[in-house]
């Protein structure tokens, strides 16, 4: 028992390594997302600015056809106001063609103001554009350079799995089962190297007569208070990276 609990802190060294080249594969994966998202964000913003643009100059093309028609009756008023031969009538024309200028002049005013808002509009979207471009082609850099980190980290997971299949060969099945069970409870250590006395995976001290069990070759020993299996290093041999 105690020779597979040595064998599976071997597998546990590396299945940390999956773990963390799986964690910064999944970082890696979420930048590029978010790189994305915000691109995409960006292009919809555009997209609503030019939508509003085109409302806009829709708004300001009415403005100026009813100019327009505005301007033509005022000219027929004047037109008929050089032939008018009664006073009343004439007043009534005059009032009419005052009234219709000075509709004339505001529409002119939201026709100025219509222009203001679509230069305006202009100028942003020219802006957002601009930032757009700049954002793409930062994109484009940090996607190829996050692909090949990822490109790395799917090499590594690879080596490292197939690395993993081998050492559990010679590891009973029973005892990759409780591993893995163990695993899974124990946020990824399920095998805990015991040192001066003490448990590393909780850092409680451990019982005398616990401790003292470990360099019993056979012995599968538990942690008392994390349940974790204990397993004592070879003097000079330090843990892999």
């Amino acid at each position: 028992m105690g020779k597979n609990v040595k064998l599976l802190a071997q597998l546990q060294e590396i299945d940390l390594r999956i773990d963390s080249a799986r964690g910064e594969k999944q970082i890696m994966q979420e930048s590029v997302l978010s790189l994305e998202k915000k691109l995409e964000d960006m292009r919809e913003e555009i997209a609503g600015n030019n939508a509003g643009l085109e409302t806009l100059e829709g708004e300001k093309r009415t403005l100026e056809e009813n100019l327009a028609a505005e301007t033509e009756a005022v000219a027929k008023s004047e037109v008929r106001l050089r032939d008018i031969k009664t006073q009343k009538e004439y007043q009534a024309v005059s009032k009419e063609i005052a009234a219709a200028k000075k509709a004339i002049g505001e529409v002119e005013e939201q026709i100025l103001q219509k222009i203001k808002e679509c230069d305006d509009l202009k100028s942003l979207i020219l802006e957002k554009e601009g930032t757009l471009r700049e954002l793409e082609a930062s994109a484009a850099s940090q996607k190829v350079e996050l692909g090949e980190r990822i490109s790395k980290l799917d090499a590594l997971i690879g080596k490292s799995l197939s690395s993993w299949e081998e050492s559990a060969q010679v590891i009973s099945p029973s005892m990759i089962k409780k591993y893995m069970k163990l695993r899974e409870k124990r946020h990824g250590v399920a095998i805990a190297e015991a040192r001066n006395g003490s448990c590393l995976g909780c850092n409680m001290n451990l019982p005398p007569q616990v401790f003292n069990s470990l360099y019993k070759v056979d012995n599968l020993v538990i942690c008392p208070h994390c349940q974790r299996m204990l397993f004592l290093r070879p003097q000079g041999e330090e843990a892999a990276n």
